[in-house]
């Protein structure tokens, strides 16, 4: 439930990454864990990532982000921010729901990693095999 003065609040997963963002009205500063996401995603790529459902409803420099990611690397936290943002600006206006999903930033990417059975190196590797 958001808070008085936020807009909304969501929560977003990607592989073991799990994150909640708060959409406040504002100017467009991200902040991840407390660190802008400059300090927090270090690579372009992932702050495009984060950035992309903003850009397509028009809502960059309206809204401030105020994010905390748990679990995973910087590419699962990347796109649980950018699933929790999606689904807050749902939350925010219904009206934007339709534009978000057909560029896809509603759909929980279900790709994780695929654990290791027993009696092999690895989820597919297998021990070396010798004939002789």
């Amino acid at each position: 439930m958001p808070t008085q003065q936020s807009l909304a609040d969501a929560t977003g997963r990607r592989k073991e990454a799990a994150a909640h963002a708060t959409l406040v009205p504002g100017t467009g500063l991200f902040t991840v864990n407390g660190r802008t996401d400059e300090e927090f995603f270090r690579r372009a790529q992932l702050r495009l990532i984060v950035r992309r459902p903003l850009e397509v409803v028009e809502m960059l420099d309206k809204v401030d982000v105020h994010a905390a990611v748990k679990g995973g690397g910087l590419a699962g936290a990347a796109g649980a921010v950018r699933h929790a943002i999606a689904r807050a600006l749902c939350e925010h206006n219904a009206a934007l729901r339709p534009l978000l999903k057909k560029n896809g930033f509603l759909t929980r990417d279900p790709r994780t990693k695929e654990r290791k059975k027993p009696g092999q190196r690895g989820a597919r590797a297998r021990f070396q095999f010798s004939k002789r």
